[in-house]
């Protein structure tokens, strides 16, 4: 295990930045993933980690080494892939011990860190087998496996549930999490997927436009998103943003642009001097009340019902627990739990603390 620093760090191709002085510590045996829409710089920045691409400026810390300079191969990580990049004409055993083929271990020291690896992730008695006789899923477990017996310093995962379907993912996902609580080896998992992000992680680096916007845990950004970015970013379905002010005469009032008025719950330390962003999570809204929600889909998902609807002429998102009666062009009445609700300043886009 090691620790990982970012100092500074900046990433430009050519005339682009695409990395804009990104700094932030990861500790030792801690689960971070970075996160963020496509074109964000994550992946550059895993890539700068790895030694994969040359980093323009600043520094990068795996233990006490600055590894600016060193090759991959010096840097004692290992990669797991979105494709598996599996050698067909190997066995899964030969594919988990090929590093070490490479540097001419002994062929019983690769067995000996080989079987292990195999029967933590459930490929012991696969080792025979050629990757085309695999499911996707199998196939991932193959390219964990080569990466554990390496037994790097750190783990870098880049999307590596990207090519498999929606079940095996969820799956999977719990045996990404397993296999580091199993080993408490240092990890940096990219993904675009925030609810990846949320399940797995003990600590979230939300970016875009190659700089972090906020880090913390997951339910941390979750409940107190420092500005709309990361507030419409974390959380599925994603956070409703109702434009409008601060009741002049009640600092514990959103009055919306259409004139409905919205409980915030508590008066505000500061108040918003150009407007203000009502951030209204979907199960945070309550059946029964006398905000009016105008329903124009109803989704029922089994355990909720899903209302897309509009109040004060924005379209929002309701999650219910309850089976709703109603179908398009009906009004329903609502109200807000105030301890779910948020307010960000329009003109800056941060979080307004109340």
């Amino acid at each position: 295990m090691a620790t990982v620093v970012f100092r500074d760090v900046r990433k430009a191709f050519g005339s682009v930045e695409v990395l804009h002085g990104v700094s932030f510590d990861i500790e030792e045996g801690e689960f971070v993933v970075l996160v963020g829409p496509s074109g964000c710089g994550k992946s550059t920045l895993l890539r700068l980690l790895a030694g994969l691409e040359h980093i323009t400026s600043g520094d990068i810390m795996i233990g006490e080494r600055v590894v600016n300079a060193l090759p991959p191969k010096e840097r004692d990580i290992a990669m797991v892939f979105q494709n598996y990049a599996l050698y067909p004409h190997l066995t899964v055993g030969e594919n988990m011990g090929f590093s070490l083929t490479l540097a001419n271990r002994p062929k019983a020291e690769i067995a000996e860190k080989v079987g292990p690896a195999a029967e933590i992730l459930g490929l012991s008695n696969l080792l025979d087998r050629y990757p085309r006789q695999l499911s996707g899923g199998q196939r991932q477990r193959v390219a964990m496996g080569r990466a554990i017996v390496r037994d790097p310093q750190v783990f870098l995962f880049d999307e590596p549930l990207s090519n498999l379907d929606a079940k095996l993912r969820v799956s999977m996902r719990a045996e990404v999490k397993n296999l580091h609580q199993r080993l408490r080896t240092t990890t940096v998992y990219v993904t675009h997927d925030q609810i990846e992000a949320m399940t797995m992680a003990d600590k979230i680096v939300v970016m875009q436009d190659g700089i972090v916007e906020q880090i913390g845990a997951p339910l941390e950004l979750y409940d107190s998103p420092a500005n709309l970015f990361v507030a419409g970013f974390i959380g599925s379905p994603a956070m409703n943003m109702l434009p409008g002010r601060i009741d002049p005469d009640n600092s514990s009032r959103f009055i919306s642009g259409d004139g409905v008025a919205l409980p915030i719950g508590r008066p505000l330390a500061q108040t918003p001097k150009d407007g203000a962003i009502y951030g209204l999570r979907p199960e945070a809204m309550l059946l029964g009340g006398d905000v009016p929600l105008r329903v124009e889909v109803v989704e029922p998902t089994g355990s909720e019902t899903h209302v897309i609807g509009r109040i004060a002429g924005v379209e929002v998102v309701g999650v219910f627990r309850e089976r709703i009666d109603a179908g398009p062009g009906d009004d329903i009445g609502i109200s807000v739990d105030t301890t779910a609700t948020h307010l960000f300043d329009a003109a800056s886009g941060k979080r307004v603390s109340v």
